[in-house]
C-alpha cells in the first residue's frame, strides 16, 4: 500500500501535456490495455474457438497449454508463441478476416478515446508512432489501423505464410526484453516516450527517455514505484 501511495497519477491533461512537452520524434504504444482494454490476444483466441474457426484437436492443445500458463508451467514467451502457431494450415486471408470482424464486434468499443487523441495529435506533429505487442499481428494490425498506425510498424506475435498457408514458423514474439530486441532490429533504441501497462512492458518502458504507464497492472504498479515513474488512467478504467 505504502508502494502505491507513493506513486504519481497524472490527470489527463497533465498526460497529454506531459507527452507533448517531449516533442516525441519516436514514440512507441503497447495496444492490449494500452490503447484499448481487455486482452485481445487470448479473446481473439477464445473467438476464434467458439466460432469453428480451430479445429477441436487444435482447441484443445492450445486449452491444455493456456491452463498450464496460469499455473505457471508455460512461459509467457511460449504461451504468445504457441497461439499464433495454433492457427498453422489456415489461410492468412481467412485469419485476417476473422480480425476484422473480432475487432470490429469484441475490441473496438473499449478503445481509450484519451489514447486515441493522443496518437492522432502525434501523427499530427509529425511523430513516428510504432506499436509493439505479443498479440497477433492479424488483430494488432487490425486495431490500430483506427489510430492511423500502418501495418509496416506494427511489431507483434507472427508466423511465416506460405502460398498463402499459415505455417507454424515463429518470426517474433514482442514480450519482456522481447519487445527491446524487436525495436532494436528496426533501429529503434532509444525512443522519445514508450507507453505500456504490463509489467511485460517494463523493460521497453525503461529505454525510453521518458515511460509512460497507462492503465498499470499491480506488476507494472510495483516497477513504476521503483522506477518514480508517474502512471495514467483513462477515465474507463480510473479506479475507485
Amino acid at each position: 500500500m505504502s508502494q502505491a501511495l507513493s506513486i504519481r497519477t497524472l490527470s489527463t491533461e497533465e498526460f497529454h501535456a506531459a507527452v507533448h512537452s517531449l516533442s516525441p520524434k519516436i514514440a512507441i504504444f503497447d495496444c492490449d490495455g494500452t490503447l484499448w482494454s481487455g486482452d485481445a490476444g487470448s479473446s481473439f483466441m477464445k473467438w476464434t474457438i467458439e466460432t469453428g474457426l480451430v479445429s477441436r484437436e487444435g482447441a484443445d492443445w492450445i486449452d491444455a497449454r493456456y491452463r498450464a500458463y496460469h499455473r505457471g508451467e508455460v512461459s509467457e514467451i511460449a504461451i504468445c508463441g504457441e497461439m499464433v502457431q495454433l492457427y498453422q494450415g489456415l489461410r492468412e486471408e481467412e485469419l485476417r478476416k476473422a480480425a476484422r470482424e473480432f475487432f470490429a464486434t469484441k475490441i473496438e468499443r473499449n478503445i481509450f478515446p484519451e489514447m486515441s487523441v493522443l496518437v492522432a495529435e502525434l501523427i499530427a506533429q509529425g511523430t513516428e508512432i510504432w506499436a509493439v505487442s505479443s498479440t497477433n499481428d492479424w488483430v494488432i494490425e487490425e486495431g490500430v489501423r483506427r489510430f492511423g498506425i500502418p501495418a509496416e510498424r506494427v511489431l507483434a506475435a507472427k508466423v511465416a505464410s506460405r502460398n498463402g498457408i499459415i505455417t507454424d514458423k515463429l518470426l517474433d514474439v514482442p514480450t519482456d526484453e522481447g519487445k527491446v530486441a524487436s525495436l532494436a532490429l528496426v533501429g529503434i533504441t532509444t525512443p522519445d516516450a514508450v507507453f505500456g501497462n504490463s509489467v511485460h512492458d517494463a523493460a521497453m518502458l525503461a529505454i525510453a527517455k521518458r515511460a509512460f504507464p497507462v492503465n498499470p497492472t499491480a506488476g507494472l504498479l510495483e516497477r513504476s514505484a521503483q522506477e518514480n515513474w508517474a502512471v495514467y488512467y483513462p477515465a474507463s478504467v480510473t479506479p475507485a
